[in-house]
């Protein structure tokens, strides 16, 4: 009997002392070696911070006020603020940088007493005004580079996953055909997967110069191509519209999503008859559109250059997501 309690209580202790070696183990594990979660977690590439774009049209007016004195002057000073918080920021202009038909002086004595301190993060567009003069000299000359190679008024970046377009609405006839064969081009080689395009004319706006069809062909390659994004101005107001198809149809699944953006410092207009599709329209306050481009994704805000409010905003994915 006296064995067979001694053999019980040493197999106790055998079987204690294992149990002990394997918490040690399993806490010697834990402790020394990272979980797979963990160690994946390391590995995850660190997310590229959104792209930061600031866009308006309509912009610099001094015929009656000094440049520092102009609304253009407050949306400058909105743009600066938001610049001196990311600097790898962009700016865009929507055409008609000035007024009233683009001379050089315009340029020099109040776009760039204004929007000038960004030229260098800028990627403009030309608008019928700065068509004031002969071949848009004033804005090519300003901008020279930056407008686009051989003063044609459209070209083309890349930005993180988007693929970012500039176009000319002001041309005609052979000059516009050569540049929608450019854009089926830029189209067809794109890799990105995010597509925003920008130009002066809108295709659809309830303002009073209402919707231009001068762009339409544009349009239609774009959406095709299941672009994202297209900005305009030409009508001095803000106006967002639901994403719209090929022929204007609203498409929340592939349509594209359009902005009128003529708040950049011109003298606001009146809104008229309010297009299918018009989702916000506002023309009594002056401000700028500010997106932030995701690798996938993009938001955009409305900011008053005056009060700071935001008076619209949302997001929503790439299509190529989708």
């Amino acid at each position: 009997m006296l064995n067979f309690v001694q053999f019980q209580f040493s197999n106790l202790s055998i079987r204690a002392s294992s149990l002990h070696r394997n918490a040690l183990f399993i806490l010697s594990a834990l402790i020394f070696h990272p979980t797979v979660d963990a160690q994946t977690k390391k590995n995850i590439p660190k997310k590229p911070n959104p792209i930061t774009i600031y866009a308006a049209g309509d912009i610099a007016d001094c015929r009656k006020q000094a440049a520092s004195q102009t609304d253009a002057a407050q949306t400058a000073a909105l743009i600066r603020a938001g610049i001196q918080q990311d600097k790898n920021a962009y700016v865009i202009t929507l055409g008609d940088n000035t007024y009233p038909v683009g001379k050089a002086e315009e340029f020099n004595d109040c776009y760039d007493q204004t929007w000038g301190q960004f030229k260098q993060r800028t990627l403009p567009s030309p608008g019928n005004h700065d068509y004031g003069i002969p071949l848009a000299s004033g804005y090519y000359n300003y901008f020279d580079e930056l407008a686009g190679s051989n003063r044609r008024g459209y070209y083309k970046k890349t930005l993180g996953n988007w693929l970012i377009i500039s176009l000319n609405s002001n041309i005609k006839h052979q000059a516009m055909q050569t540049q929608l064969t450019w854009l089926q081009s830029t189209l067809r080689e794109n890799q990105a997967s995010c597509i925003l395009a920008f130009w002066h004319h809108p295709v659809y706006s309830s303002g009073g110069h209402g919707n231009n069809k001068v762009m339409q062909d544009a349009w239609k390659l774009l959406a095709d191509a299941k672009a994202d994004l297209v900005l305009t101005s030409h009508d001095h107001h803000y106006e967002r519209f639901a994403p719209l198809d090929k022929n204007g149809v609203p498409d929340a699944s592939n349509g594209i999503r359009s902005f009128v953006v003529g708040t950049g410092g011109a003298k606001l207009s009146p809104i008229f008859l309010v297009k299918d599709g018009s989702e916000v329209r506002q023309n009594d306050r002056h401000g700028v559109l500010k997106l932030a481009l995701a690798s996938n994704a993009y938001s955009w805000e409305f900011i008053a250059a005056e009060s700071k409010q935001i008076l619209d905003k949302g997001e929503a994915t790439c299509h190529a997501i989708r």
